[in-house]
C-alpha cells in the first residue's frame, strides 16, 4: 500500500468531510469572519483605494476587474489554510487522524475528506465575496454563478497542494515557506490585481505555468457578463494540479504515518 502513487478512492471519505463540518459549525462565526472579512477588506481598501489612481482598464472599471481577482485568491488561501495548518493540527496535535482509523477507514479516506473540507471552505469563502460583489453592483449576470464550480476545482487543487506542504511537515512554522515562495508569487503573478500584459513575456509565460492564472482566466470573464476563452484547456491545468497533488500527498503521508 505505502509503495503505491494511486490513491485508493472511495465514498468514505464523507464521514471524514461531514465529522469537519460539525466542527466547524461550532466555530463558524468567527471563521467566517476570519475567511471573509479579509479578502473583503482588500477589495475595499485596494478597488476605492488604487481604483481611483488607476482608473478604468480599458472599458472595465478597476474595482470590478479587482472582484474577480480577489474572489479566486481568496479560495487559494482559505484551502491552502485549511490544508496546511488545520489539517496538520488534526493529524499531529490533536490526534485526530488516529482515531478515525480505528473506524472503517484508510489514511486515503481521510486526506480525501480533508481535501474536500477546504475545497468546501474556498467555495463558502468564495461564495460569500460574490455575494458582497454582487451587493456592490461588482457582477454583470447571473453568469457569475458558473464560477462557483470553477472555484470548487480550484478549492480541491489547492487543497491537495497545501496537503503535500503537511505531509512534509514537522511543525507549524514550514507552511511559512510554503506561502512565501508559492502562495504569494501565484498572488502576484496572476492577474488578481493587474492585468498580466503588463509583465514581460517571459514572466507571462511563467505564470501559465502556475493554477491560480487559469482559475482566473476562466472566473474573471464570467464575472463581468462575458464567457471565457479555453475552458478545457484553463480547468485541465487545474485539475491536472489536483489529481497529481492527491496522488503525491497520500503516497507522502502513507509513508509517514503507516510505515
Amino acid at each position: 500500500m505505502t509503495t503505491s502513487l494511486i490513491p485508493q478512492l472511495s465514498l468514505r471519505f464523507i464521514p471524514v468531510w461531514r465529522r469537519n463540518l460539525l466542527v466547524w459549525r461550532k466555530i463558524m462565526v468567527p471563521s467566517v469572519l476570519g475567511n471573509f472579512g479579509e479578502p473583503v477588506l482588500y477589495l475595499l481598501a485596494f478597488g476605492y483605494g488604487f481604483g481611483q489612481l488607476v482608473g478604468d482598464l480599458g472599458d472595465l472599471p478597476y474595482m470590478v476587474f479587482l472582484a474577480s481577482g480577489i474572489i479566486c485568491s481568496s479560495a487559494m488561501y482559505t484551502a491552502s489554510f485549511e490544508g496546511m495548518y488545520s489539517a496538520y493540527t488534526r493529524m499531529s496535535e490533536q490526534k485526530t487522524w488516529d482515531g478515525l482509523l480505528g473506524a472503517p477507514l484508510n489514511l486515503d479516506d481521510i486526506v480525501l475528506g480533508e481535501i474536500m473540507w477546504a475545497a468546501t471552505k474556498a467555495l463558502m469563502s468564495a461564495t460569500a465575496i460574490l455575494v458582497v460583489a454582487a451587493l456592490l453592483g461588482l457582477v454583470s449576470d447571473l453568469r457569475a454563478l458558473l464560477a462557483l464550480p470553477v472555484i470548487l476545482l480550484a478549492g480541491f487543487a489547492f487543497a491537495a497542494c497545501a496537503m503535500i506542504v503537511t505531509a512534509l511537515s514537522r511543525s507549524y512554522d514550514f507552511f511559512l515557506y510554503y506561502f512565501t515562495l508559492a502562495i504569494t508569487p501565484m498572488l502576484l503573478l496572476s492577474g488578481v490585481f493587474f492585468p498580466l500584459d503588463q509583465l514581460p513575456d517571459v514572466i507571462v509565460m511563467l505564470a501559465h505555468l502556475l493554477p491560480l492564472v487559469h482559475v482566473v482566466e476562466v472566473v474573471r470573464p464570467l464575472m463581468i457578463g462575458e464567457w471565457p476563452v479555453n475552458v478545457l484547456l484553463h480547468l485541465s491545468v487545474v485539475a491536472a494540479y489536483g489529481l497529481v497533488a492527491l496522488s503525491l500527498s497520500t503516497w507522502l503521508l502513507r509513508r509517514r504515518l503507516m510505515c
